[in-house]
């Protein structure tokens, strides 16, 4: 998959194609921008949240638990010299308690979580 980001409208406002489906990101009006999309470090985010729900959904769906929703809320931001996300996940549902630990430890082993708890390299080169 490829992502790419290209200057949109906006004075820093830029749009994000992955594959089919396009996004806008953008900065708040305090630093220049419209505020017509999140800011990178919430699409991070929301990344975060979006493969958590999925993960859960998909492994309650294939075991039959009774998991009506799943609703993750991410916080983050600068804490303490490291970049800290919060998750809050909150299970819908007639679950036992064992079942929401096992949806608890199947959170963590979502893709983005295991991409953003492992090692990460980036290399850039101009073109």
């Amino acid at each position: 998959m490829q992502v790419t980001a290209q200057r949109g409208t906006g004075p820093l406002q830029y749009a994000i194609q992955i594959g089919k489906h396009q996004l806008l990101s953008d900065a708040p009006e305090a630093l220049g921008g419209e505020n017509s999309g999140p800011e990178p470090h919430d699409l991070l985010a929301a990344a975060l949240a979006a493969c958590t729900a999925l993960t859960v959904t998909m492994y309650a769906k294939r075991k039959g638990m009774a998991l009506d929703d799943v609703k993750v809320r991410i916080e983050h931001g600068q804490k303490e010299g490291a970049y800290e996300l919060q998750r809050h996940i909150e299970f819908v549902g007639a679950l036992g308690a064992d079942e929401k630990v096992r949806l608890l430890d199947i959170a963590n082993k979502c893709p983005v979580h295991k991409t953003l708890s492992g090692t990460i390299r980036i290399q850039t080169e101009a073109v």
